[in-house]
This record gives structure tokens, sequence and C-alpha cells, in this order.
């Protein structure tokens, strides 16, 4: 039979126990699940940042405003098509102070 790990200097974010705390899985991103033995509740302690970096974003608006196309601007940055689009379209309202300033 297959024992749980105990995970020490945990604490439930449901009911504040910090005893019985186990390992539970992972996220879809890589991170540790966790399982309060106390109330069932099932938590992510440390979790990952999923996001681009505004760095980034300015280079696929840079990219986008000297000629790629969103598509080819997704492309380059292994990223979807869409969220270029939308990042270019959310900084189309300020165009010409930006694109002097990228």
């Amino acid at each position: 039979m297959r024992v749980a790990e105990i995970i020490e200097g945990r604490q439930c974010p449901k009911c504040g126990s910090t005893e019985r705390q186990v390992k539970s899985g992972l996220t879809d991103s890589g991170s540790q699940r966790n399982r309060c033995r106390e109330c069932g509740c099932r938590y992510t302690h440390n979790r990952k940042k999923r996001g681009i970096s505004e760095e980034v974003k300015e280079a696929a608006l840079r990219a986008y405003y000297s000629g790629v196309s969103g598509r080819g601007v997704g492309k380059i940055f292994k990223m979807s098509h869409i969220n270029a689009m939308n990042w270019i379209k959310k900084n189309s309202r300020g165009v010409d102070k930006s694109i002097n300033e990228i």
C-alpha cells in the first residue's frame, strides 16, 4: 500500500490547519497541488505565472508596427495571433504617441 507524503510548513487556506497536508498531483502548468486531510480542500501553494512579459508584448508591437502581420507576430513569438491582435487593438487608441516611443 502506498503512503502519502506529509508536507511540513503548508497551511490549508480553508481551515488553516498545518497538520496532515499531503501532495495531491500537479496542475497543468506543473505546480504542486496539495490536499488537506482535515477538510479535504485541494489547493496550490506556489502558483506559477503563465502570463507573457511586458518586454515580449512591446517587441510584438514593434514587429507589428514595422510591417509584420498579426499572424506573423504570433508565429515569430510562438503565441496565439489572437493575443497579438488584442494587444494591438488595445494600443491602437494611442498609436500616434506610442509608435514614436516604441
